[in-house]
């Protein structure tokens, strides 16, 4: 199937066929025709499919016909991160670039009465983070009663970063008329529930099961000491040994990890630069603009760099932390691999993280191979091991006591009498001599059976 048979127009096709893609994704051939036929589209897909597109032809499409009022956006676009919803600005200008639309960005960290002004201009497209949206609702500077069609991409990421209430809430300004189009790569139970609240007789598209990892993806475990520096060195090795490496995202869990780990690199002379969610904008969006041109070869990021990045040629990913949730080694790993090229994945794994690794191995289906000769346990035999061994130690130490108690009831209920100790001598105090005679006592005076010389004073009592 092509483009030309989507039902996109001339303009979009030209654009699409200007950018060189001539075959669309299963999730676009499913979701596009949906999306112009104006229903509710609830698309599963794992990342790096093409949902972006899915929904930016069609909507520059629908958006030929009609203009846009000030303050009255007609398509309202949410994204989970910054980074995200400056991406869908980039492939609104690709493939919009022969349509005179505006499009607005209303994100944090930059100018907000820069957005003020695009906004009072009138927006087709307004991409936007939950959190500023809201703020310029709250100022009175946006109304969303003019929203035509309403997209929630990357919903589950919405999930974990807490901004469901505010979804809920911006669901409930637009219009009860409008189309919904969202876009997930789990189903929680959480997410369930918004889809069934808010979106009206959808049409499932589903390309893949949830939860899944991309076939062309090498998967591979690297064990490592307990402490800090033995996963510094762990890295260390594996960067250099790692075969057609050309660049890789290094993923952390916390954000002064990111920035420790940056440090380390940097000083072993790796060329590293650093990306999490304290940095300003322009910050982020530079640190992503070098990896993207090759200029640094290593991006050591935090979870703000695993959901939707479109960094197509990324040939490793190295997860220095395993992550506590096993949906994000799906979406950290889906970093690679992308449009049909291979790629490889290592997962660094200290003694403390098996459970976490088995709960992954549980989540996409397989187990992960141990990285070099030596036969290894899974990650779930080891946790059973571990386990087992507390279990028979805990068993010891119940028969230890249960033999006490055996004794203290033999004995009548008294604790029998150490074997190789006799009852101390009664000592008589005009027998009791200070050790040092005429000298002040010391703290310690009173051990092996010596008082001080203070107590040995006579005692004058008054007639």
């Amino acid at each position: 199937m092509s483009f030309s048979q989507l039902g996109l127009s001339e303009k979009v096709l030209a654009a699409v066929q200007a950018a060189g893609y001539t075959t669309p994704t299963p999730i676009q051939q499913q979701a596009i025709p949906h999306v112009l036929a104006r229903r509710d589209v609830l698309g599963i897909a794992q990342t790096g499919t093409g949902k972006t597109a899915a929904f930016t032809l069609p909507m520059l499409t629908r958006l030929e016909h009609g203009r846009a009022r000030a303050r009255m956006p007609r398509t309202l676009i949410l994204e989970p991160t910054r980074e995200l919803a400056a991406q869908v600005q980039e492939s609104f200008e690709k493939y919009g670039a022969g349509q005179k639309l505006n499009v607005a960005l209303v994100i944090g960290g930059v100018s907000f009465d820069d957005q003020d002004s695009k906004l009072t201009r009138g927006v087709d497209v307004l991409i936007a983070t939950p959190g500023r949206l809201l703020d310029h609702f709250e100022r009175g500077r946006l109304l969303l009663t003019g929203v035509e069609l309403l997209v929630i991409d990357e919903a589950d990421r919405m999930l974990d970063m807490g901004f469901i209430p505010d979804i809920e809430r911006i669901c409930k300004l637009v219009p009860f008329t409008r189309q919904t189009l969202f876009f997930t790569a789990t189903m929680p139970p959480e997410i369930r529930r918004i889809t069934e609240q808010f979106l009206h007789n959808p049409v499932k598209v589903e390309v893949s099961r949830p939860a899944t990892t991309v076939a062309t993806t090498s998967q591979l475990l690297v064990k490592t000491g307990r402490e800090p520096h033995d996963k510094r060195d762990t890295l260390r090795r594996v960067i250099r040994s790692a075969e057609g490496l050309t660049n890789a995202i290094i993923f952390c869990n916390r954000k002064r990890e990111v920035a420790a780990l940056h440090r380390s690199l940097v000083r072993h002379g790796f060329s590293a630069i650093a990306l999490h969610g304290d940095m300003d904008q322009p910050a982020r969006t530079a640190a992503l603009d070098q990896f993207r041109k090759n200029e640094v070869t290593l991006l050591v990021a935090s979870d703000v760099a695993a959901r939707g990045l479109d960094i197509p040629a990324v040939s490793h990913i190295f997860n220095f932390d395993v992550p506590h949730h096993p949906d994000d080694y799906v979406h950290r790993i889906g970093r690679t691999g992308r449009a049909g090229r291979s790629g490889t994945a290592i997962t660094i794994v200290a003694p403390a993280d098996g459970k976490n690794v088995a709960a992954i191995e549980k989540l996409i289906g397989q187990t992960i191979p141990w990285m070099g000769k030596e036969p290894h346990a899974s990650a779930q035999e080891n946790t059973e091991k571990e386990r087992t061994e507390r279990g028979e130690h805990r068993k010891g130490e119940h028969h230890k006591r249960e033999h006490r108690n055996v004794r203290h009831r033999e004995h009548g209920g008294k604790r029998p009498a150490r074997r190789d100790s006799a009852p101390a001598p009664v000592t008589r105090l005009d027998e009791v001599r200070p050790r040092h005679a005429g000298k002040p006592a010391h703290a310690d005076d009173n051990a092996g059976g010596h008082l001080p010389a203070f107590l040995l004073r006579p005692v004058r009592v008054k007639a």
